[in-house]
């Protein structure tokens, strides 16, 4: 089966919504394509509009994707006292 893509976008031009950890990209159709944080650490590439049948592929690396959240997640721990 062949996926037919409306475009190919870079991660980076996505807005990320923190609440619903989703990123989104502006649609043609006037909706928002999204694709969530979870599904692109698991290698996922593909946006959808909810509205339309509208197809986005995310243009990103998933091993310096993954690294970065986990380096954003390391940088949230406290930091242990030392004695």
């Amino acid at each position: 089966r062949i996926i037919m893509f409306h475009d190919e976008v870079e991660i980076e031009d996505f807005e990320y919504e923190e609440e619903t950890e989703t990123y989104r990209y502006p649609c043609p159709c006037g909706d928002i394509f999204r694709i969530s944080k979870e599904d692109l650490l698991n290698g996922e590439d593909i946006a959808r509009c909810p509205s339309c049948s509208l197809l986005l592929r995310v243009i990103y690396d998933v091993d310096s994707f993954v690294a970065s959240w986990e380096d954003a997640e390391k940088a949230k721990e406290p930091e242990k006292a030392t004695n």
